[in-house]
């Protein structure tokens, strides 16, 4: 399957205000994908419009979120149906910051509908870290029966290697993200013990056109080895 699992919609601040739904969808048949995930900042709010508009055009969906931790390190968080991202939403809305987003600042963060239709703003600036550390977000990814891929992690400060300058052999995390194919390379070779970790090659879109074309690809046997966190 060809994927892309780190997309914004326009509920992140960052992302742009036309990254909703159907088009988000649209343009990654477009591109030749069949498996795409939404990941927003610190907020599941826009996930059933998500798996609504990817049921209707046939595409496959992982729900999905990108915290920023206390030490501001991104971490996504995947999960496969919706009941286990209600439940994590529980313990999310207590760890983020309840600061007003200032829209004029940081951008709209739209709440939408399937049909890419905003139904309001959510006004927790989710731009802001999580009051919970890394160990306890991938924890509570853990406990809402997820997994968890470190992000973009040898790019931007947001990295864990940016963060923390390494990578904890003790985390209970599946898999890690890169953005070009030959840092899974260098990263072994740091790490022996991540080549038993699972490889993403997402785009960590925030304009449409930012959607990965065809290319990355993952058979189903790789997925549901991902999912039963194999090698």
């Amino acid at each position: 399957m060809d994927y892309d699992l780190h997309i914004h919609s326009a509920l992140s601040p960052c992302g742009d205000d036309e990254m909703r739904p159907t088009n988000i969808v649209r343009m990654a048949l477009l591109n030749g994908l069949s498996l795409i995930s939404v990941t927003d900042h610190n907020s599941v709010s826009n996930q059933q419009a998500m798996a609504q508009a990817a049921k209707t055009y046939g595409i496959a969906y992982w729900y999905g979120v990108e915290l920023q931790t206390k030490e501001e390190v991104h971490v996504l968080g995947y999960f496969r149906n919706e009941a286990d991202v209600e439940g994590f939403d529980t313990w999310l809305r207590t760890v983020r910051d309840t600061t007003v987003n200032r829209i004029d600042h940081f951008g709209n963060q739209y709440l939408l509908d399937e049909n890419d239709e905003v139904l309001g703003q959510e006004t927790d600036s989710l731009i802001l870290s999580l009051s919970a550390g890394l160990n306890e977000c991938v924890a509570q990814i853990k406990k809402a029966h997820g997994n968890v891929v470190l992000a973009h992690v040898m790019d931007r400060k947001n990295g864990i290697l940016r963060q923390l300058a390494f990578i904890p052999k003790n985390l209970n995390f599946d898999g890690i993200e890169i953005t070009q194919t030959d840092q899974r390379e260098t990263l072994i070779a740091s790490y022996p013990w991540l080549s038993k970790k699972t490889f993403f090659l997402n785009s960590d879109a925030h304009r449409l056109i930012d959607i990965h074309d065809a290319g990355q690809t993952m058979s189903e046997e790789e997925i549901e080895a991902f999912w039963r966190n194999e090698p």
